[in-house]
């Protein structure tokens, strides 16, 4: 019970910072955010919200993302929905805020700046589509996270040879999901794209049904689950098209009969004699090209993934990479792309504890680090990179070469034959420990990952340490709030004659 208060606590500080109930038009969580589309931004109070004590930053993107964690987004997301519905039946009309908002610190401001400048600059075209598959793979992650850790502990017993009676039950666990998730990337696709879910499901039932190894495209006989989520991807957009094409079309009267028909006919008999070929032969592409990359590329591969992951967030290109993950892990069991990417957040930890100790005088940074750092270590980077690094500029490209030695490190072991992957995306850092498979065992998987990290830690904080401030940087932000202000008060009226203060050092 005191948990569900803390949680709508939690939700109703929240609340009234974002403009109330009906400011609110929609809702939704990922692993860590709660996602919310605002009809006024201006309602918004960022710093009273930064300061609520559940909340650990927000990301301003194509909605309004409050940094909560996992595990608590999902228990404070339902709550929050609950008294959005209760302010919207007590007060229909929004009622502008009249309260100022709380001072903004310097460090937060720039923050602030820099993301709602990235945020004008990512509503391209190729940016909104990449949304869309964001949006069509992050509601399958929990699925993903659940089963890949089924999967490691089945691995495990079978291993040790421990419960043979319970491991059969458990590989069925594991593996179910993965069997059918082509259905569910068509169902999610169909939703995405403006069409009939269950219709795009239909469709993408048709690539894991195991009847299609009588057919024959191509010269070649067909295998079930050919073409993977690719091509339940391909096939649910074709459904979509096909089914507004008759929505136009078709007469109401036999809208309910024909649209639904057609647009399993016509989209299934496309996916079968092209779609899963195709798809087919790219998803072999993409497995055997992560294969040759970290065979040959190794440490420079590993380098280059690990250093410019940080930046690929940032411009939110990262969503790119979902469906690659999902396919690797379809294909291989596991994605070797993950535990590299994840090193760009040990690098933002080193880079984090050194600020700390190069700004000893900064209250404000000091108490923001501390606060950030255990959700850094497990792998939620958002409080650190808004918070700290990316305002101070420097620090977020020392970070950056902090995943790339600690993605050097993991694609060094790859290139040696010991392949590191994650049987599901979204956790990072410590949190992907659980999720951990490779081709040589799980301790020499778990000792190359964690090595990886310690690497990531130390190559962030050595750069940030000596190469993450300039003198200029350090003498405007190492100072306490007591020293600014009364640096403040020393600095001479305009109006007052140069000769009658004495003006601050120059910085």
């Amino acid at each position: 019970m005191a948990t569900e208060d803390k949680n709508r606590a939690t939700a109703a500080a929240i609340l009234p910072l974002v403009g109330g109930a009906a400011n609110v038009s929609s809702i939704a969580h990922c692993m860590t955010r709660l996602r919310l589309g605002l009809h006024d931004r201006s309602l918004v109070q960022d710093d009273a919200l930064k300061a609520v004590p559940a909340v650990m930053g927000v990301v301003e993107d194509d909605t309004y993302q409050i940094v909560l964690g996992p595990g608590t987004v999902a228990r404070v997301t339902p709550e929050f929905e609950k008294l959005v519905e209760e302010g919207r039946a007590e007060a229909p009309a929004p009622a502008p805020a009249d309260a100022s908002p709380l001072t903004a610190e310097e460090l937060a401001a720039q923050g602030a700046a820099m993301k709602a400048a990235r945020k004008a600059k990512n509503a391209t075209p190729f940016k909104l589509f990449l949304r869309k598959i964001a949006n069509i793979f992050v509601p399958l992650i929990p699925a993903l996270i659940g089963c890949g850790i089924i999967a490691g502990l089945n691995g495990l017993l079978v291993n040790l040879e421990w419960l043979p009676s319970v491991t059969p039950a458990l590989a069925a666990m594991a593996s179910g999901f993965m069997a059918l998730i082509a259905v569910f990337v068509g169902y999610n696709t169909a939703k995405e794209f403006g069409g009939t879910p269950i219709l795009g499901g239909a469709v993408a039932a048709i690539i894991v049904f195991p009847g299609v190894a009588n057919i024959e495209a191509f010269g070649q006989k067909l295998s079930p689950g050919q073409g993977g989520v690719l091509g339940a991807l391909g096939a649910a957009v074709l459904a979509v098209y096909v089914e507004k094409w008759c929505r136009r079309w078709v007469p109401e009267a036999l809208d309910v009969l024909v649209t639904p028909t057609l647009t399993v006919l016509i989209s299934g008999l496309v996916t079968i004699f092209g779609l899963m070929y195709v798809a087919g032969e790219v998803s072999t592409a993409i497995g055997d090209f992560a294969d040759w990359l970290l065979s040959n590329g190794g440490a420079g591969a590993g380098l280059i993934l690990g250093g410019f992951f940080l930046p690929l967030v940032m411009l939110g290109l990262h969503q790119a990479l979902i469906p690659i993950h999902t396919t690797l892990i379809e294909q291989q069991g596991y994605t070797v792309l993950l535990p590299i990417l994840a090193m760009a957040g040990a690098g933002q930890v080193g880079a984090a504890i050194a600020t700390y100790f190069r700004l000893p005088r900064n209250e404000s940074i000091r108490k923001t680090i501390k606060s950030a750092l255990p959700a850094g270590f497990l792998g939620v980077g958002e409080p650190l990179i808004y918070g700290v690094s990316l305002p101070l500029g420097r620090p977020f490209i020392t970070a950056c070469v902090g995943g790339a030695f600690g993605g050097a490190f993991v694609g060094f072991f790859n290139q040696l034959g010991d392949a590191v992957g994650s049987t599901a995306i979204g956790p990072s850092g410590w949190a992907l420990f659980p999720l951990l498979d490779g081709n040589h065992g799980l301790g020499a998987t778990i000792a190359i990952y964690a090595g990886g990290l310690l690497v990531g830690y130390v190559a962030g904080f050595l750069a940030t340490y000596f190469f993450g401030f300039s003198g200029e940087l350090l003498a405007e932000f190492n100072v306490s709030q007591e020293e600014d202000t009364a640096t403040a008060a020393a600095t001479p009226d305009p109006a007052t004659p140069s000769g009658a203060a004495k003006a601050p050092a120059a910085v």
